[in-house]
């Protein structure tokens, strides 16, 4: 299932997927992997990106 959410909230702060990746400490494909649905990340991951997009996990990665 893809993780448009992710994406949308990334791109409204005109952020890049490599930019999001250095600042989580992954690479840009993890990124696109997690917005395209084919990679589950840890929670402790989901935290750092819900940190860096200044969101919680219920809006990013909870139905």
């Amino acid at each position: 299932m893809k993780n448009l959410r992710l994406k949308a909230a990334r791109a409204a702060l005109d952020m890049s997927q490599a930019e999001l990746a250095k600042r989580v400490n992954v690479s840009r494909q993890t990124i696109v992997a997690i917005e395209k649905g084919d990679y589950n990340p840890t929670i402790k991951l989901c935290i750092a990106i819900c940190h860096e997009l200044g969101k919680t996990l219920d809006e990013l990665f909870w139905e």
